[in-house]
């Protein structure tokens, strides 16, 4: 790999090397590293692009990194990678998509993440998507991520982008059996002509299972941002969606939460806010000796820390 698929690798997935446990690295359209373990295996579709990502009953403490780096400009992809997590589990999963455009042609990647979750589980799943680049060319992204929890499993999702990334759309689809959690973490930041669309849909089917959608997002220049989340509750349990936007300049931001209950036992909440930096704020770390573009910094680095 070269320098700046490196810093890519580096920006998504926080390698400066090759990982313990295993690893699918792609770049540009091809795997190009691959590592398994005695209790995960890596296994290339023979269909489509993309591969199996098989995690046998009773891993614990083991982690997978299927990174994504492109900077060929002009480079479309699409990838299906599917996971299958055996019951009583406990695992991390690293993915995430850079991308390096200098040329005049637009890059894209979208993928489709697919999870099939045993009992008795808990699967921290990491997201990061970044763009880099001085070319013409857009950089684009559309990750699609569907989740099926099985009972009594737990399923952590943190997502966060706040670079570069032109043009993103971005799903994510869970359905819960009994017992079943799952909390997702955004964070997202716009600047410049750039738009971002997140597109949340829950359906909590099991009884006693949970979500919580926690979404944090800034929007500078003259971005523009969408947020959709819809939850379901079709047996006893509980939802809960909230998103926070600060937007600044001459961004637009629409946040649009939706909450259904088809069961009496259902307890369904939904928030959302946007505003501007408060003032007062701005004023406090400025009498600290920052200008106001180092305080605005301050504040939004800690919004979405």
């Amino acid at each position: 790999m070269d320098e700046i698929q490196k810093n890519l690798l580096e920006q998504v997935a926080g390698l400066h090397e090759m990982p313990a446990g295993a690893y699918n690295i792609r770049a540009n359209g091809q795997s190009v590293e691959r590592s398994t373990t005695a209790h995960i295996d890596i296994v290339t579709k023979n269909d489509r692009q993309g591969i199996d990502i098989v995690i046998k009953p009773g891993t614990k403490k083991e982690s997978v990194h299927i990174p994504v780096v492109l900077s060929q400009s002009g480079l479309t992809e699409m990838v299906y990678n599917d996971f299958y997590v055996g019951d009583d589990c406990d695992v991390t999963i690293v993915a995430g998509c850079g991308i390096h455009n200098s040329g005049d042609s637009d890059s894209r990647h979208d993928g489709i993440h697919s999870f099939y979750i045993g009992k008795n589980s808990h699967v921290k799943y990491v997201e990061k998507h970044y763009g880099s680049g001085d070319g013409k060319g857009e950089r684009i992204m559309n990750p699609e991520t569907k989740v099926e929890v099985g009972e009594n499993s737990f399923m952590e999702m943190e997502t966060v982008q706040i670079k570069g990334v032109d043009s993103t759309k971005r799903l994510t689809s869970a359905r819960l059996a009994d017992g079943a959690r799952i909390i997702v973490t955004e964070k997202l930041m716009t600047h410049g002509n750039q738009f971002a669309e997140t597109s949340f849909q829950v359906e909590l089917d099991g009884a006693g299972s949970s979500a919580n959608i926690i979404s944090r997002s800034v929007a500078r220049d003259d971005s523009r941002q969408v947020f959709y989340s819809r939850i379901n509750g079709n047996n006893r349990c509980k939802g809960h969606s909230e998103c926070d936007g600060i937007i600044m300049d001459r961004a637009r931001i629409s946040a649009i939460p939706e909450i259904t209950a088809a069961d009496l036992d259902a307890e369904l909440i939904h928030e959302a806010a946007i505003g501007k930096i408060a003032g007062d704020q701005l004023t406090k770390l400025m009498t600290l000796g920052l200008t106001e573009e180092e305080a605005e910094a301050q504040i939004v680095n800690g919004f979405l820390k």
